[in-house]
């Protein structure tokens, strides 16, 4: 039985308080007559979320949270005690979420950026606002010029922290933020560069960015970090495209086409310039 995950069970038995399921391992759980379906057959198959009730049993519902153990999600506060905050993830029982798992005091009505897990020590789904302590850049899953997944963390004083695939830390720049984005969106974005220490700069996916193949982005980034000019063309010397770029001058050649041709750059005797949009 996976707790704070979707299992697929099936109908074992019917009680007075609603009907028992049973995974592989003969391991049962009540889903209670709220959740049961009007029409069943023992042994029929059905997809529940198992959790813990109020009593800390173990229950089960069709009743599907906004979270799921492992899992960011931007949530409600729907009450604080003298133990911590109570979330609203979408099921009776609130979501806990002690108070040396915020980030700054939560309070009735707000929205917070969480995440789900399991508590070793207590055996309890509990949320944490502490979402950086949740991601990892010392092995990266991603490459330069990737298409990612990202979910909006924080501010900061340069841009915007975020989520990148579930795993990852990112920052996108200020300067490069066309559109007003909050807390908890999800967005599409590119990993514009790795910097050192696995710093990942992100970019929101640009108009036509997709069909920018690897090697013409990084000539375009070249071209933005240098302050938009580059002194190679397409006779330059292959070892010094080589050096600068780390492609062949072929590559080289059919990339800076590619950027003429959807008017990203323009081609003089001296060089290369980026065209500011």
């Amino acid at each position: 039985m996976k707790l704070g995950e979707i299992n697929t069970l099936e109908i074992l038995r019917e009680t007075d308080h609603g009907v028992y399921l049973i995974d592989d391992n003969d391991e049962e759980v009540l889903l209670p007559n709220r959740y049961v379906p009007t029409q069943f057959k023992i042994w029929d198959k059905i997809d529940v979320f198992v959790y813990l009730d109020n009593k800390e049993r173990l229950v089960a519902s069709t009743d599907m949270p906004y979270i799921k153990k492992g899992e960011f999600g931007l949530l409600r506060c729907n009450q604080v005690t003298d133990f911590g905050a109570f979330l609203d993830w979408g099921l009776v029982k609130e979501l806990f979420c002690p108070f040396k798992e915020q980030a700054f005091k939560m309070k009735p009505g707000g929205w917070y950026l969480v995440y789900c897990y399991l508590d070793e020590k207590t055996d309890r789904l509990v949320a944490s606002s502490k979402t950086n302590r949740f991601l990892d850049n010392k092995v990266l899953t991603v490459e330069q010029f990737e298409e990612v997944d990202l979910i909006v963390s924080h501010p900061s004083d340069i841009g915007w922290n975020v989520i990148v695939n579930k795993k990852h830390l990112g920052l996108i720049y200020k300067d490069s933020i066309y559109r007003d984005i909050s807390v908890g969106d999800k967005l599409k974005g590119i990993v514009k560069k790795i910097r050192k220490g696995n710093k990942l700069d992100i970019s929101l996916e640009k108009i036509g960015f997709r069909n920018i193949e690897p090697n013409a982005q990084r000539i375009i980034q070249e071209l933005e970090d240098n302050g938009g000019f580059l002194n190679l063309t397409d006779k330059s010397d292959p070892e010094d495209i080589k050096e600068t770029l780390q492609m062949s001058k072929k590559s080289f050649k059919k990339a800076i086409g590619n950027l003429y041709k959807q008017r990203q750059i323009s081609i003089k005797l001296e060089g290369i310039y980026l065209i500011k949009t």
